[in-house]
C-alpha cells in the first residue's frame, strides 16, 4: 500500500473508530433527526454533560458533527449526514446475518 493509501485508509479508520460506541452512534442517530442542543443530548443520553461533551468532541474532530454557540447554549449538528447512508448498510448486514442464523435453526 503506498503513502497515500495508507493515510486514506488511517483517516477512514479514525472516523469509524469514532462511532464504534454505542453512546455516539446513538448521537448521530438522534442528530439525524435534526440539531440538538447538549443540554438535550445530555438528557437523551442520559449520562453526565463531561462525558457527553467527550463523546461531542471526538465526533466533531472526525467531522461527522458540527456545533453552533447561540447565547449560553451550544446546538449540534450533522455536518455529513450521509453517514445515515452507511448506517443504512449496517441494517442491511444485521438483517442478512439474523436471516442467515434463522436458516441454519430452521
Amino acid at each position: 500500500m503506498d503513502a497515500k493509501t495508507q493515510a486514506k485508509m488511517e483517516a477512514r479508520a479514525r472516523i469509524l473508530k469514532a462511532l464504534a460506541h454505542p453512546t455516539r452512534l446513538f448521537i448521530v442517530e438522534e442528530l439525524s433527526r435534526g440539531e440538538r442542543p447538549v443540554a438535550e443530548l445530555t438528557s437523551l443520553v442520559g449520562l453526565d454533560m463531561s462525558t457527553v461533551s467527550k463523546h461531542l468532541s471526538l465526533l466533531k474532530a472526525v467531522g461527522l458533527i458540527r456545533d453552533e454557540r447561540r447565547g449560553v447554549q451550544v446546538f449540534y449538528s450533522l455536518a455529513t449526514p450521509c453517514v445515515l447512508n452507511f448506517f443504512g448498510c449496517l441494517e442491511s448486514v444485521l438483517e442478512a446475518r439474523l436471516q442467515t442464523q434463522i436458516e441454519l435453526v430452521g
